[in-house]
């Protein structure tokens, strides 16, 4: 079937929102819609795996624990998150969608 990572069409945008597109024993590829949209307070990502991930369409900030500087992602940056190296996405625009794909290994 073929489909567009670019359709928010009938997303409901009230939480980010998750959709695993391939699933192997080896990776996991997700796409994930943001829209004014934060990591909770004094929460962090803490993940088994290496994650790459690519911002598409909006823009976003993430922070790294034990660093005050945030990396402002726009369309086309990408950055390799290593296992366990714990984050939280600050701000995604609430203007826009803000569209990213997310490979775990």
């Amino acid at each position: 079937m073929l489909k567009n990572l670019f359709d928010t069409a009938n997303i409901p945008l009230e939480e980010e929102f998750f959709e695993d597109m391939l699933h192997t024993s080896g990776f996991r590829l997700e796409r994930i819609i943001s829209k004014g949209h934060a990591t909770p307070e004094d929460s962090w990502y803490d993940q088994e795996q290496n994650e790459w991930v690519l911002l598409l369409q909006g823009k976003a900030a993430l922070r790294f624990e034990g660093t005050d500087v945030l990396s402002i992602l726009c369309p086309g940056d990408y950055l390799l998150i290593p296992a366990h190296h714990r984050h939280r996405v600050e701000w995604t625009a609430a203007d826009v969608e803000t569209v990213w794909l997310a490979l775990f290994y």
